[in-house]
């Protein structure tokens, strides 16, 4: 992608943050679980906050008090910026918990570890990650619509990526994380003109969720050094959709060959790590540090056995500063339509 300024000279980043899969292969590291005294606090907290308010919008933190949890999240929060940047959260109690319930208790835990982000032009601030009937050759279709396929490695738009597992399918479906403090650093030692070529914007493809009137992508770096934090934007499905539109500037070779390598090193299985869902677990992502993609799976909609999770992209408290184009538009078109997706997957 044509760009007159001055090539980067990248340098390794955050090394504190960077793992391998050796390092994280103990899941007792990143899997926390909920007290029973921490349930009894969650439901008094969803008592609390449904006596203010139906409407999922109208509760902030405040309207959903959990003194002892809350300071654990904040412990979680800080682990999640500065430190290994992924977590596992077991135990809210699926098998007697309503959806309803569920939802809320996980909006009230997220709104202790972030402001709620849009995720789509649908203005949802509590979305779905289930099959939603898009087939993976649809221009529009965004990978928390497509069911039954596996997905590349990928960040999402917002500091931290939440996931409440609601069920899981018939088989498959594993949630996989990926480095990417590790991929840049490394990147950047052994092949720094393909690390500079990603600090350079790189088009992508608005998957028909443009501005009124705007034009169908978007330019973005992949890498963001700023305040010696590194960002990291990389939809590499994104980027390569977006020649398909005429005006958008064409992918360099070295552009190509270096997401081709981020993409090679994110499958090596050197830096990431699979792991499972129960119905009831929560996952919290940094999305500048961590990539994150699934298995493929099965559905079984006879038994109900249909893969659902519910997302939250959260602003957090804990990155004071960030570069533009990484801060929370809330007064973007996509935020106009606030509002909480209640889709029900089983039907």
């Amino acid at each position: 992608m044509a760009d007159d300024r001055p090539e980067v000279q990248p340098v390794p980043l955050e090394t504190a943050c960077a793992w391998t899969a050796e390092d994280v292969a103990d899941e007792r590291l990143w899997t926390e679980h909920l007290s029973p005294g921490e349930i009894e606090e969650l439901e008094r907290a969803i008592a609390v906050a449904r006596a203010k308010s139906d409407d999922f919008l109208q509760i902030g933190r405040a309207d959903f008090p959990l003194p002892t949890l809350g300071p654990r999240l904040k412990r979680i929060e800080a682990e999640l910026i500065d430190g290994r940047g992924f977590v596992r959260i077991r135990g809210l109690p699926r098998q007697w918990w309503s959806n309803d319930q569920m939802c809320l208790a996980y909006w009230g835990i997220g709104a202790h570890l972030g402001r709620p982000w849009p995720q789509n032009a649908k203005g949802h601030l509590l979305g779905d990650v289930t099959d939603q009937g898009k087939q993976p050759g649809d221009p529009t279709a965004r990978g928390n619509e497509l069911g039954q396929i596996p997905l590349d490695f990928h960040c999402d738009g917002s500091d931290l990526v939440g996931l409440l597992c609601l069920q899981t399918g018939a088989s498959g479906g594993l949630s996989a994380v990926c480095n990417s403090v590790a991929l840049h650093n490394r990147l950047v030692r052994e092949r720094p003109d393909l690390a500079a070529e990603l600090y350079r914007p790189q088009p992508y493809d608005y998957r028909g969720e443009q501005p009124p009137g705007g034009r169908d992508w978007y330019p973005m770096p992949v890498f963001t050094a700023y305040g010696g934090r590194l960002f990291v934007r990389l939809i590499r499905g994104y980027i390569l959709a977006s020649q398909r539109h005429a005006d958008a500037p064409r992918l360099t070779e070295r552009a190509i060959e270096a997401l081709a390598w981020m993409q090679a090193e994110a499958e090596s299985g050197r830096y990431s790590v699979i792991m499972d869902f129960q119905p009831g677990d929560m996952q919290f992502i940094n999305n500048y540090h961590v990539l994150h993609g699934r298995t493929g799976y099965e559905d079984d909609r006879a038994s109900g056995r249909v893969r659902h999770l519910k997302r939250l992209w959260l602003e957090t408290e804990a990155l004071s500063e960030r570069p533009e184009q990484f801060r929370n538009r809330m007064g973007s078109h996509w935020a106009q339509r606030a509002s909480i997706s209640r889709l029900d997957a089983a039907t």
